[in-house]
């Protein structure tokens, strides 16, 4: 027993090493599932990374062993008051991480997750969980047992648990600046993405710059394929979500179901707004409510005296507040602090608004 607990406190260890080397969230889940299969064996899974300001799927996702189809089915139950675990549950639980077959007393088919997505799959049980980290969510994963396998123990599911916050902390980690590939920088695309969907969730009509959108994120999507992340807004007929392109940049893809008889869902993509950039940036580098107010000040060039006179608080707390604001982020200075926050990050989402007019001399 001490020889198998030992081994499986390596092969944690190792899991954590090697996420923590992972250049980014696709290489993340790649290596934490391969050594997460050694710890809790599991025959299909599905990785997300998802928004941290509203918890829905955002992207990048990897899925194991699972055939495309099924997306609406999971989300449809996923939305249904009956689920057993949902995730918006899990985001605030104590413990973030659940198995289904262990929390209906061995009687999955108690959730609708079971009729709805499992057992047309062969499956028989999932283990959940929401990678987060100082409460917001920032990934979910789960994890399949074929129909004829064992249920995951309660140990397995206290395994996940603990991986929740560090796998989570690398997810926050992706957001921070980084060096974007040559071949993925491309001008930004002029107008809004506009899909439209039917009440059975099959696309009827998207125009180019949706199309282009979408590829800007996911890669070449001259096959048609709508990813997860549009999938689940669909399904649910509402929401709005945030995905960083591979180029660095930030969109909001908005879902509305319409009135009528057809019930038409139409989901919008568009740059996301400098305030829900910088505040999921804010949250990559774990800066607390009152140094993201400190910042925000900073930014609009105030002085300390200023900032400490519009705060309430002494010019001694905001300039302790300074210093721990350029340690996060790694610089020296308050200009690099604006530069590498606003810059790198608000001055690309800006600039579709920006009206640039040469006068005649």
């Amino acid at each position: 027993m001490t020889r198998r607990a030992d081994a499986d406190g390596w092969k944690r260890d190792e899991l954590l090493v090697r996420a923590a080397a992972a250049p980014d969230a696709l290489a993340l889940f790649a290596t934490a599932s391969t050594r997460l299969r050694r710890l809790v064996p599991f025959d299909a899974a599905v990785w997300r990374a998802t928004d941290p300001l509203t918890g829905l799927i955002a992207a990048p996702i990897r899925v194991e062993n699972l055939d495309e189809g099924g997306c609406a089915a999971f989300w449809t139950s996923e939305s249904d008051p009956n689920t057993v675990n949902p995730f918006r549950a899990l985001a605030a639980a104590r413990i973030p991480a659940a198995a289904l077959r262990e929390s209906t007393g061995d009687r999955p088919e108690a959730s609708p997750l079971h009729a709805a997505y499992l057992r047309p799959r062969r499956l028989g049980d999932e283990l959940r969980a929401v990678l987060r980290v100082a409460g917001r969510p920032w990934g979910s994963v789960s994890l399949f047992r074929n129909a004829d396998g064992p249920a995951f123990t309660a140990a397995e599911t206290e395994l996940v648990a603990g991986l929740s916050a560090p796998l989570a902390g690398r997810l926050r980690a992706f957001l921070r600046p980084g060096v974007v590939p040559e071949e993925a920088v491309a001008a930004p695309e002029e107008g809004t993405g506009v899909l439209l969907f039917d009440r059975a969730g099959r696309l009827v009509s998207a125009n180019d710059q949706a199309r282009a959108r979408i590829a800007s994120v996911a890669g070449d999507a001259a096959d048609g394929t709508i990813p997860i992340w549009i999938a689940t807004l669909v399904a649910a007929g509402t929401g709005r979500v945030r995905v960083r392109t591979r180029a660095g940049r930030w969109l909001v893809c908005q879902a509305s179901r319409l009135d009528g008889d057809d019930a038409f869902t139409v989901v919008m993509l568009e740059p996301a707004p400098v305030a829900e950039v910088a505040s999921i940036i804010v949250e990559a580098y774990e800066l607390t409510t009152r140094e993201t107010e400190i910042t925000r000040l900073v930014a609009a060039g105030l002085a300390t005296d200023e900032i400490a006179r519009r705060l309430g608080i002494t010019t001694h707390t905001v300039r302790d507040h300074i210093k721990a604001v350029l340690a996060k982020v790694g610089v020296a200075s308050r200009g690099e602090l604006v530069a590498k926050l606003f810059t790198e990050y608000v001055a690309p989402a800006n600039e579709l608004s920006v009206a640039r007019i040469r006068s005649a001399s």
